[in-house]
């Protein structure tokens, strides 16, 4: 018998993503008056898709019709352990609460990125908050192999055309000012836009740009011993064991990589759909696919539990 109450919860988004669904418990139940995301226990034999299908039916009267992997979390409250595995609920059919009584006291549509306009929730929902504010989207920089100023001007295209992207400035080969000044202008150009900016592995470059975060190697997510102080931490991963230890320190989001043949590597296949959905299986936190990607590839990465997909040269 398992250790957890499993429990399959939904992240409910509307067709724009910009907004996501919470509901209030009812009286006569434990926390009764709390906000939390919809769903409920995973029944014997069952499967968490399953689980989530049957109560959005049952408690809300819509019927899924397109739903995603997305994280786990495992949370003790006083009467029972819980694992919640979250997933992305992106289309479905029917009204809530006109086709089945709505067995919530309410529901609330809120703004992803902004404070939630409700009280109080669910302790072990609070994490999901900030998860659902990180872009789906990180691009990566290769201002070493295309000069600075090319791939600015390339950013700022980027970010004049499309819902803001989590930037990742990368480029260990350049010299010290030669970063220390790109960086800056990364920021700069970034926050006009509502973009976060995270720096590898360099956290005093990190704090003199105005960046919101770091983003670890993996040799420097194997020494870390503890949760950097920044708004945003993120790991480069390529196994199941750094995907845990990412987990373990509480980061934001992991990178895991590559899934596919990329161009500097073009004769390794990289772990692979499978592989991937193995490793991060289980985890706390949104993981990005890297590796091979580009746009057209989006939907499968979802499929297998990614938060989002990681671009290098694919954008």
């Amino acid at each position: 018998m398992s250790q957890f109450v499993e429990v399959a919860a939904a992240v409910m988004l509307r067709a724009d993503g910009r907004q996501f669904l919470l509901a209030q418990r009812p009286p006569g139940k434990v926390y009764a008056g709390y906000w939390e995301f919809p769903g409920g226990k995973v029944e014997p034999g069952e499967s968490v898709r399953d689980a989530l299908v049957r109560e959005l039916h049952e408690e809300m009267g819509i019927t899924v019709t397109a739903c995603y992997p997305w994280l786990t979390r495992v949370f003790t409250y006083p009467h029972a352990t819980v694992r919640l595995h979250f997933w992305r609920v992106t289309a479905w059919t029917g009204k809530i609460g006109i086709s089945a009584p709505l067995e919530h006291s309410a529901v609330a549509w809120q703004a992803r990125g902004e404070p939630a306009t409700v009280a109080p929730i669910l302790p072990a929902n609070g994490p999901i908050l900030k998860g659902l504010s990180l872009p789906d989207t990180l691009l990566i920089s290769m201002a070493a192999e295309s000069g600075t100023q090319a791939w600015l001007e390339r950013l700022e295209r980027r970010l004049q055309a499309g819902p803001p992207p989590l930037i990742q400035v990368r480029d260990k080969t350049l010299a010290v000012a030669e970063r220390a000044a790109f960086a800056r202008a990364v920021v700069e150009l970034a926050h006009r836009h509502g973009a976060p900016v995270v720096i590898n592995d360099d956290p005093e470059l990190a704090r003199a740009c105005g960046a919101d975060g770091i983003h670890l190697s993996a040799t420097a997510l194997a020494a870390c011993s503890e949760r950097p102080d920044f708004t945003w931490v993120g790991a480069s991963c390529h196994t199941a064991a750094e995907i845990a230890r990412a987990g373990e320190l509480e980061l934001d989001y992991a990178v895991l990589g590559p899934v596919m043949e990329t161009p500097t590597h073009p004769h390794d296949p990289g772990i692979g759909w499978r592989r991937f959905a193995d490793y991060r299986e289980g985890n706390p936190m949104p993981v990005f696919a890297l590796g091979g990607m580009r746009e057209t590839l989006r939907e499968s990465a979802l499929l297998h539990g990614a938060h989002g997909i990681a671009l290098m040269r694919g954008w």
